[in-house]
């Protein structure tokens, strides 16, 4: 079980780069679930209606974020969805709180330690969920299809890569 809380938090995103991102591109229905929120009103969102932006620049390019709730940039708890295309990696890597992740579709891959080992991951699909504990050393990918996980955590959320060179935001852009 520990071993599947630790592959979860690969799962979950480069936070600091996601919330940067997705604060220039607050999307309109997040705008609108929290001023209902801040009114005491349900929060309610249709899966076939979020709105998706590019994953921020601490994410592979070709990933698709929407925030559900909170702010990821911001003290307190938050809820985001990131769609993985098929071939996604996220390279090892920690975050400053932990990590809960649900699959929502599709099939995610999730390692632990300082490799990502495409033979050494758990196969989670649609339904599984993981704990992934503050600091612990993950990876996450994609296979053949693409998946959507769920996260929820506490913000500001960050992403900090085991090797530099795997992280997005220093990579040299052609």
């Amino acid at each position: 079980m520990k071993y599947i809380a630790i592959v979860a938090a690969v799962t979950l995103i480069p936070a600091g780069s996601l919330i940067a991102a997705e604060e220039k591109k607050e999307s309109k229905s997040s705008s609108a679930a929290a001023a209902k929120s801040a009114a005491g009103e349900p929060n309610i969102q249709a899966a076939d209606s979020l709105e998706w932006a590019d994953a921020p620049p601490g994410l592979p390019a070709g990933g698709k974020l929407t925030v559900l709730d909170g702010d990821p940039g911001k003290r307190g708890s938050f809820i985001a969805r990131l769609k993985m295309p098929a071939d996604y990696k996220i390279m090892p890597h920690t975050h400053p709180a932990a990590e809960r992740v649900t699959v929502i579709s599709g099939t995610l891959y999730v390692g632990t330690g300082d490799t990502l080992d495409e033979n050494a991951g758990r196969k989670l699909s649609a339904g599984d969920f993981i704990v992934i504990p503050k600091g612990s050393k993950h990876s996450a990918w994609t296979a053949t299809e693409e998946a959507v996980i769920q996260i929820q955590s506490e913000g500001p959320f960050d992403v900090y890569y085991t090797n530099t060179a795997d992280d997005p935001r220093k990579q040299k852009k052609d």
